[in-house]
């Protein structure tokens, strides 16, 4: 099994898209740690902005920013899932589902 500490993003997971194709991806060999500390941090920013959007009423510059950084946190996190689960997703086959299928 891989120590929490050596596992990284796998670069899979896209974010912000024009015309069906995605513009980003998460980058690959990444430090779990580093990507979610910067997803968190890209979040908070997010938060702030969106509370700057609810004052400001002649512009929605605040709230595209914070579209932008909640799509990239997310594809931050989704990345970090993929990796904390693909043990789970590729484990043996169970006594019973196997027996099942033969």
């Amino acid at each position: 099994m891989t120590e929490q500490s050596e596992l990284k993003t796998i670069g899979l997971t896209p974010a912000i898209y024009r015309s069906d194709q995605p513009l980003f991806h998460v980058t690959r060999g990444v430090p779990l740690a580093d990507a979610l500390s910067m997803a968190s941090d890209f979040l908070f920013l997010a938060k702030t902005l969106t509370e700057d959007a609810a004052y400001a009423t002649n512009t929605d510059r605040h709230a595209w920013a914070a579209h932008y950084l909640t799509a990239m946190s997310k594809a931050l996190v989704d990345d970090a899932v993929k990796v904390l689960t693909r043990d789970r997703n590729v484990a043996p086959m169970s006594k019973r589902s196997a027996e099942a299928q033969g």
